[in-house]
C-alpha cells in the first residue's frame, strides 16, 4: 500500500468508527428519553448513573422536597 492510500484507508476507518460511536451514543440517549428508566431512590439513581440527582428550577420554585421532585421526575414504584 502506498502512503497516500494507507492514509485514506486509516482516515476512512477512523471516520466510520467515530460516526458509529456517535450514532450509538445518541440513539441510546434518545431511548432513555423515550423510555424513562426506573430508579428506586435518589441513592439508587446516584449509584446507577454516577450523578447527583438535581431538581429543576421549576420544582424548586414550587418548594418541592428532593424526594418529591425525584418521584415527579422518575415516578414512584407501584
Amino acid at each position: 500500500m502506498t502512503g497516500k492510500k494507507k492514509e485514506d484507508t486509516t482516515y476512512k476507518f477512523l471516520t466510520d468508527l467515530i460516526d458509529e460511536l456517535f450514532t450509538d451514543h445518541y440513539s441510546e440517549e434518545q431511548k432513555v428519553k423515550d423510555n424513562t428508566p426506573f430508579y428506586e431512590s435518589i441513592e439508587d439513581y446516584t449509584v446507577t448513573t454516577g450523578k447527583r440527582f438535581r431538581m429543576t428550577k421549576e420544582q424548586k420554585t414550587r418548594n418541592l422536597s428532593r424526594e418529591q421532585a425525584f418521584n415527579e421526575t422518575f415516578g414512584e414504584k407501584n
